[in-house]
């Protein structure tokens, strides 16, 4: 039987023990020697509810290869266990003919992610060629990824990394962590603006962990405006400036927008330069 798999979907098999060397579960970085035997258990197929259903997208950039959409905040990317629908992928399996199979049953061409209430920039294969392409483009972190974060906080250098490892939080599993022995990220920032004890920041990562940024700045003391999940809620009483905090209570969302991707196209090998603007409620 022929299969056709990515590397993601491969690397989720081997941490779920399902593909195993000499009758053994390994880690992905195992090197495989000589005469040694892989098998391979395929989970049975996820249920799949994924009817087309018309949605209003902002698109950046199409053509038969790719579509960039501008993402708005508080929109799924794609269904899970938590999220039923719509999302962008029932959406966007509206607006197109076709999007790659590779990327599962319920992310098809799907090569990143944002997190729902994370606005900006999301790039969708269209078809499997293009979907292997910018899968490994993001793998060997080829794409230029830039943000714009509202953090708490006076930040007193025009500019700073963090070089932290991030895994998941060993008590609370819905959440991130910065953890010894956890995957390596890699978060470069510079002081854009400044509003009394609010920055505003150009963020570039150059890695792609899950929560990231927002994990970064909030181990910095710096969390992201907004984020209820590392402490971006809670940081609102402490402004000084009355009319600052009074904007700032009502924020619904983390103030964090992808406003710009630089990547290959994946059939004529031009750089991309895909950009958005920041939404209203930034």
């Amino acid at each position: 039987m022929d299969l056709e798999l990515s590397r993601n979907q491969i690397q989720r098999f081997i941490e779920h023990n399902l593909i195993l060397v000499d009758g053994e579960p390994q880690k992905p970085s195992y090197r495989l020697r000589s005469g040694e035997q892989v098998s391979i258990s395929l989970p049975p197929p996820q249920p799949s509810d994924l009817t087309p259903e018309p949605l209003s997208l902002d698109i950046v950039f199409e053509d038969e290869h790719l579509i960039a959409i501008n993402k708005p905040p508080g929109l799924v990317v794609h269904p899970a266990s938590s999220h039923g629908k719509p999302t962008l992928v029932h959406g966007l399996l509206h607006h197109c003919d076709q999007l790659a199979d590779l990327g599962g049953p319920l992310r098809p061409g799907i090569v990143h992610r944002l997190d729902k209430d994370t606005s900006g920039i999301l790039v969708v294969a269209k078809n499997n060629p293009a979907y292997r392409h910018l899968s490994s483009l993001f793998q060997e972190r080829h794409v230029h990824k830039e943000y714009t974060a509202l953090v708490y906080g006076r930040l007193h250098q025009s500019s700073g990394k963090f070089t932290a490892p991030i895994r998941r939080h060993p008590k609370n599993r819905k959440k991130m962590g910065i953890v010894a022995g956890g995957r390596e990220a890699f978060t470069s920032w510079w002081l854009e603006d400044g509003f009394g004890d609010v920055s505003v920041v150009k963020v570039v990562i150059k890695t792609g962990r899950t929560h990231q940024i927002r994990v970064h700045f909030a181990h910095g003391h710096h969390p992201v405006v907004g984020d209820s999940t590392y402490g971006g809620k809670k940081r609102v009483q402490s402004v000084q400036n009355p009319l600052v905090r009074a904007r700032l209570s009502k924020v619904k969302r983390q103030m964090l927008h992808a406003r710009r991707l630089v990547l290959e196209h994946p059939a004529t090998g031009k750089t991309l330069d895909l950009s958005a603007p920041l939404p209203e409620d930034m």
